[in-house]
């Protein structure tokens, strides 16, 4: 009898990067560490806020409005400043951006501070995270190759939807302790903390050099050219498509208030409800990370249509337990997006990434902002749970599509 022949090895190359081989790596441990501290104190000040301004004017659309202006500015910011990450030394911009949103925030911090003028450092704030981001993200694909930087992405994100879960349970609870000044003060040293990490414990690196060595573009060019390379490039143009599909499911967070009315709940099923989606995707990022870096690629379109599927059963008014596993199965299956995005930075040349990780961003931030806006109108005429389906429907539509043009790119 002959033996069959065994079977081949697996690629190494092809091997999925594992945490521990992440956090072997001496500059990601300090990025890390001062991403931490950073979304630690970012929920914080989001719930700071909106309890300060409804407190002094009992407005819940004012309130809402101040939370709102947390997002808002990165929509301009993406486009107009990530740029300033291809055009100075990253560790510089990061640590620049630290420096100064510690101050504002600290400002932010006295009481008293007429309303307006909270708004206004509250947009400036907001405005500076995204040629930090930028520079970040460009910077953590110099630091880390391969599957490890993937795997880094991955990281991030649990740390940041960690630091959402945690700001949705205990947020409230620790801003009523601590009060909100004091909760602006320990945001603004979250800051300052995360600029000395950065300066002591990241390289710093020269500015990347272009095609052209002796070129150096205007704001204009280096805008125009990012946002031609995503739009020509048909792989680059599809992963953002592929970016933009939480646009459709992150209708459950804008809908979770009136959905747990709907189906008979308090603020407790709210809170569920909102931690139901951001529970998943850390789970899916978790178990994601250990299949083959070539298999998550082709598993990519898959996912993003799984990620909005499951919302089409909550049209048959499912009850509060059965809408949170949905809403988790959505979540879990979001995972995907860590892949999306990172491969859509490594596949950018160097010295444009940060433009384009702007530009990418952004659309992440409109398609998200669009999603909330007319899912919130729609449910004002139809129930929650059947504009939860439709924004499954739809996202499913186009998640296949963006799935299909990328495996054919």
């Amino acid at each position: 009898m002959v033996r069959p022949p065994d079977p081949a090895p697996t690629d190494p190359a092809d091997r999925p990067a594992t945490y521990r081989e992440v956090f072997a790596v001496a500059e990601f441990r300090w990025l890390w560490t001062a991403l931490l501290g950073s979304v630690i104190g970012d929920q914080l000040a989001r719930v700071a806020l909106a309890i300060l301004v409804f407190d002094r004017t009992g407005s819940a659309g004012l309130s809402a409005l101040t939370y709102a202006l947390t997002f808002l500015p990165d929509i301009a910011g993406g486009p107009l400043l990530s740029g300033l990450a291809d055009r100075y030394p990253r560790r510089r911009v990061m640590v620049s951006c630290d420096a100064a949103r510690a101050v504002l925030v600290a400002l932010m911090a006295i009481p008293g501070a007429p309303l307006w003028i909270l708004c206004v450092l509250l947009v400036v704030v907001q405005l500076l995270s995204a040629p930090f981001q930028a520079a970040r993200s460009a910077m953590l694909a110099t630091v880390m190759t391969g599957d490890k930087f993937k795997a880094a992405t991955g990281l991030s994100a649990v740390t940041n939807q960690t630091a959402q879960l945690v700001g949705f349970v205990t947020g409230g609870s620790l801003v009523a302790a601590l009060g909100t000044s004091q909760a602006l003060v320990l945001n603004a040293a979250s800051f300052a903390i995360s600029a000395v990490l950065l300066q002591l414990g990241v390289r710093e690196r020269p500015v990347p050099i272009g095609a052209d060595p002796m070129a150096k573009p205007s704001w204009w060019g280096s805008l125009s050219a990012g946002a031609r390379l995503v739009w020509n490039d048909r792989k680059l143009r599809y992963l953002t498509a592929l970016v933009c599909v939480p646009g459709f499911y992150i209708t459950v967070e804008g809908l979770a208030a009136p959905y747990a009315a709907a189906v008979g709940g308090g603020p407790l099923a709210v809170g569920v409800l909102f931690a139901a989606n951001p529970a998943g995707q850390v789970v899916g990022i978790l178990l994601f990370s250990r299949v083959a870096p070539t298999r998550r690629l082709a598993l990519m379109g898959r996912l993003a249509i799984a990620s909005c599927a499951p919302l089409i059963f909550c049209a048959f008014e499912p009850g509060l337990w059965t809408t949170v596993a949905l809403w988790a199965l959505s979540g879990l299956s979001a995972s995907y997006l860590v892949t999306a995005q990172a491969t859509f930075v490594q596949d950018i040349p160097d010295a444009q990434r940060g433009q384009a990780i702007g530009l990418a961003r952004t659309a992440l931030i409109v398609s998200q902002g669009i999603g909330v806006l007319v899912a919130g109108a729609a449910a004002d005429r139809w129930q929650p749970a059947l504009v939860v389906a439709a924004a499954g429907v739809c996202g499913v539509a186009f998640a296949a599509g963006a799935g299909r043009g990328y495996q054919r790119a």
